[in-house]
């Protein structure tokens, strides 16, 4: 493989030959999440909760098979049989440092990030490096392994310390290897949890910009050949105040979920009161700050994450799978390099599910019942009366501030996110893991065996489109 960097505005390999990144995420793997593995809550917590409920022993052999199973080279190979030619590979800090012992690193992690690079190489598959996780939270989601809503790093150095310094451990180890695109520096930043009507302003661009450099600054001690991905605030939509000038070697990362891949309904059609079509894909990519960030100053434009969910309505993935084909041909026509999310889950968005009805799924059905109680809580018309109960005290809530005459309401995804994954996710953790309390360790590996490639199932039309794309 060719070592790859940023020259006049395009990704080129070292003879300067322009090269089309695209390719999929394996969200789920170094960095587990809830609707993607099938448990509740934050990874941290539920370790904890498994070794407590089923033993140190039993809880570290389950979570050893489940990311054996969850990736191997017959995902590479599968990925590089549709034409993808990039991985995003998303990992949480804990694989590679525990909070006791910091700046101290875990071989284990290492090990296995070593053997996946190993296996995109040698199928052709590029790279990207991307902290999901950082230390002292860099956003308030389940996805950064944030079980308590507290975002640290910006004004904590000894986090941002800590930060720096993985990644300084990380690029010394992967320093020449052509392998990798480059490093993604941190995964979705949000640096202040405000009232949304504050919005666009309060973003805090002195202190992202600050961990950002500090962050380069380490990597370019040892490291300075690898593209530096940089995401833009809010869950990288927000760009206006992001500095890309301290670096030659830079590429803009954007996250690009949109209504008509993610709602239901029929597409083209209207979305939460617009319409959408092909047209309207493309003026919003092109009105996106990340978009007009990187036109600007000449740097390659990177769709990091985007993507499909079809969970609440399968029936429906011909309308999103024809929305994803429109807005791919979006990304190409504006010479975008890409990453689906995701590569594989329990029936989501990925385009590997676990096969319907399998035993992983028949056990763990009762906790994802349970989660979905309140799924739809904000919907006009709740399913349940747990969620119509949640819609009746957030509307309470909005109505005594009015009557106090106070100018605010709360902000419906914040107050649904805080009160159910900050509790109620965390507490569905223990039913999770006495499902597994009795079953033996022979038991434990059969059940996580659905994850490994040969037992899951493609999502024929997601996998159609994207083979398309990946060949275009």
């Amino acid at each position: 493989m060719d070592m790859l960097h940023v020259q006049d505005g395009q990704i080129v390999t070292a003879a300067g030959k322009p090269v089309r990144l695209r390719g999929f995420n394996i969200g789920g793997w170094l960095n587990m999440e809830d609707f993607i593995d099938g448990y509740t809550g934050a990874e941290h917590n539920l370790r904890a909760t498994m070794a407590r409920i089923l033993g140190p022993q039993k809880a570290g052999f389950f979570f050893e098979r489940l990311l054996d199973y969850f990736f191997t080279e017959d995902d590479v190979a599968y990925m590089r049989s549709l034409g993808a030619n990039l991985l995003r590979l998303p990992f949480n800090y804990r694989h590679f440092e525990a909070d006791a012992r910091p700046f101290t690193y875990l071989e284990e992690g290492f090990r296995r990030l070593d053997r996946a690079v190993e296996w995109c190489a040698r199928h052709g598959i590029y790279v990207i490096l991307d902290l999901h996780a950082v230390p002292g939270w860099h956003n308030p989601d389940w996805h950064s392994d944030n079980a308590h809503v507290h975002i640290l790093l910006y004004s904590q150095p000894h986090f941002q310390e800590r930060a720096a310094a993985l990644w300084q451990e990380i690029a010394r180890r992967y320093a020449g290897n052509p392998a990798v695109a480059g490093y993604d520096l941190m995964n979705e930043p949000v640096t202040r949890l405000e009232y949304e009507q504050y919005r666009p302003s309060y973003y805090d661009w002195p202190a992202l910009n600050g961990v950002f450099r500090k962050l380069a600054a380490a990597i370019r001690a040892v490291d300075r050949e690898h593209i530096l991905f940089l995401e833009g605030d809010e869950f990288a939509t927000q760009f206006d105040g992001l500095d890309v000038s301290f670096d030659a070697n830079l590429a803009v990362s954007t996250h690009n979920y949109t209504a008509p891949t993610t709602s239901r309904g029929a597409y083209p059609g209207v979305f939460g009161g617009k319409t959408w079509n092909r047209d309207a894909l493309a003026a919003e990519f092109t009105a996106h700050s990340g978009t007009r960030l990187a036109s600007r100053m000449r740097l390659p434009i990177f769709a990091g994450e985007f993507g499909v969910w079809y969970r609440p309505a399968p029936q429906e993935i011909e309308q999103r799978v024809r929305a994803l084909d429109d807005q791919l041909s979006v990304f190409e026509s504006a010479g975008a390099h890409w990453t689906i999310w995701t590569l594989k889950d329990i029936g989501a968005m990925g385009t590997l599910n676990l096969a319907p009805g399998c035993d992983y799924l028949r056990l763990i059905d009762p906790v994802l019942q349970a989660k979905h109680l309140l799924d739809d809580w904000d919907s006009p018309a709740p399913a349940t009366p747990a969620a119509a109960q949640m819609k009746a005290l957030a509307d309470g809530i909005d109505s005594a501030l009015a009557g106090l005459g106070l100018d605010a309401r709360i902000e419906r995804n914040r107050f649904g996110q805080f009160s159910l994954f900050g509790y109620l996710a965390q507490f569905l953790q223990v039913p999770y893991a006495r499902l597994f309390k009795d079953l033996t360790e022979a038991q434990i590996d059969a059940l996580l065996q659905a994850f490994a490639f040969k037992n899951c199932v493609p999502n024929r039309p997601l996998e159609e489109v994207l083979k398309k794309h990946f060949q275009a």
